[in-house]
């Protein structure tokens, strides 16, 4: 499915008349023959390797001799304005036919894979979109699964760029071969970008259409601009966190390590997110041109439009994480409104981390007691200050003994901003979700859980924390 953005924050995905599940149109991998106008910086050799507790369960780094094709072992082709029986157009109003020529989709002999879209003499376009033969990618009970990809946007910008339309996304695998049942299958949109903006979109479709519990055709989604370098002019890598691990379970999306988006199970009704994640997904990558997403920002494909310019793909990797381990921190900034897991933190002082019964499994810190910190690096509040601080907290402390978990921010021994009292919750593994309200917090910060007794003993342990508007 596709955004059509109203206002600089919503994403709409396709056209609200269109029935149409796939506003996308992807899969495609790109064309030898236009190696001159990528102007993209070379592959890396390899994707990399997984970081620890991490298993990869699909990779490719598009090796392989230049005007090739896609490994058809991994990649199937979606070819020509639809799905067999699916909505015209992939339903989204896009205008390109879809080919399995190596002019539209091949690898480039330098370890990528480019999707170009080109027009003929008579005004008609072509482009490419593929997807994984495979639709099992979800992650496991109690687990994380991660979906990226390194990739160059196509480098136009300005009038030029007007309706490009590449995207990085996954549909879930009920729509294969039904393609009547979007949204409520699911689909995660991991990049899309429009009309050459520096900007990165990641949106979450499900629910009924057009409105619903989603809020479709725009689904749930956010922006961001690529760091360091624009989206067009440099490789970014495009990540989706989809973890089980958590309670609510979560979606996180980042780009360079950066998380900019998050959706949690708790934002729609069971039944809508039920439907929606528990089955596997497939891959898509793919470039259309025209339709709602490209239109809603005024561009619309016309004679301005320059042809042969490839999104270059350089590797796209699943990896998966079983819910017993240790989760580390995370490279870029966290989310501050997503759970972020107390095991992860950057330092500590008294903190010990044990196996928890709670929802999701995975660990716990433990042992907390008077004097004792944990620090969380480049916590994100963003523009609109958060007034609510949560934690997910268990005791087992003795009659009498109690204390604070205390939120501290750039420095543990700062003034805290929220704080909340816990006493024995009826043993150290029984679960609690404790609010607190917090002074206004905006900005990126370094923030400290403080832990203050007045007596010795240990009095919580601590699962997650998040914080709320």
């Amino acid at each position: 499915m596709r955004t059509t953005p109203t206002t600089p924050t919503a994403v709409r995905r396709g056209p609200a008349a269109q029935r149409g599940p796939l506003r996308r149109t992807l899969l495609a991998l790109v064309s030898a023959l236009s190696l001159a106008a990528a102007g993209a910086s070379a592959a890396e050799a390899s994707a990399p390797a997984p970081p620890t507790g991490w298993t990869q369960v699909f990779v490719d780094d598009f090796n392989g001799s230049a005007g090739t094709g896609v490994n058809t072992s991994n990649w199937q082709y979606a070819t020509g304005t639809s799905y067999p029986g699916g909505p015209a157009n992939w339903g989204t109003g896009e205008v390109e036919t879809m080919t399995s020529s190596t002019n539209n989709v091949s690898l480039d002999g330098n370890g990528n894979l480019r999707i170009t879209p080109l027009r003929d003499s008579a005004g008609n376009w072509t482009s490419g979109r593929i997807e994984t033969n495979r639709t099992d990618f979800q992650p496991p009970s109690g687990g994380k699964l991660r979906v990226e990809a390194r990739i160059q946007m196509p480098n136009v910008t300005g009038t030029a760029a007007e309706g490009y339309w590449p995207a990085f996304w996954m549909l879930g695998a009920p729509y294969r071969g039904n393609y009547q049942n979007w949204p409520s299958v699911g689909e995660l949109d991991i990049m899309e970008n429009v009309q050459g903006l520096n900007r990165v979109w990641a949106t979450m479709h499900c629910g009924t259409n057009p409105g619903g519990p989603c809020n479709e055709t725009t689904g749930i989604g956010n922006y961001t601009a690529c760091p360091n370098t624009t989206c067009q002019s440099g490789f970014h890598t495009y990540t989706m966190e989809w973890d089980r691990s958590v309670s609510p379970e979560a979606i996180r999306f980042s780009v360079d390590g950066t998380n900019f988006h998050t959706v949690t199970a708790n934002q729609v009704d069971a039944t809508t997110w039920a439907n929606a994640t528990n089955h596997g997904f497939f891959i898509i990558l793919n470039v259309a041109m025209g339709g709602a997403f490209p239109d809603a920002f005024g561009g619309g494909l016309d004679s301005a439009t320059q042809p042969g310019h490839p999104m270059v793909v350089d590797y796209v990797q699943v990896l998966s994480a079983s819910g017993s381990g240790t989760t580390p921190p995370p490279t870029g900034t966290r989310d501050a409104y997503s759970a972020i897991q107390a095991e992860s933190y950057n330092s500590q002082s008294g903190v010990n981390t044990e196996s928890t019964s709670d929802t999701g499994g995975g660990q716990n810190i433990g042992s907390l007691a008077n004097g004792d910190w944990a620090l969380y690096q480049n916590v994100n509040f963003g523009s609109t200050a958060a007034t609510q601080f949560v934690a997910r907290v268990a005791s087992g402390a003795s009659s009498g003994v109690s204390g604070l978990v205390e939120v501290r921010l750039d420095s543990r021994t700062a003034t805290p901003v929220g704080s909340f009292a816990v006493g024995n919750t009826g043993g150290w593994q029984s679960w609690r979700t404790i609010p607190a309200n917090i002074s206004g917090v905006t900005g990126t910060h370094d923030v400290y859980l403080t832990f203050t007794s007045g007596q010795s003993q240990e009095f919580v342990n601590v699962n997650w924390f998040n914080f709320g508007r």
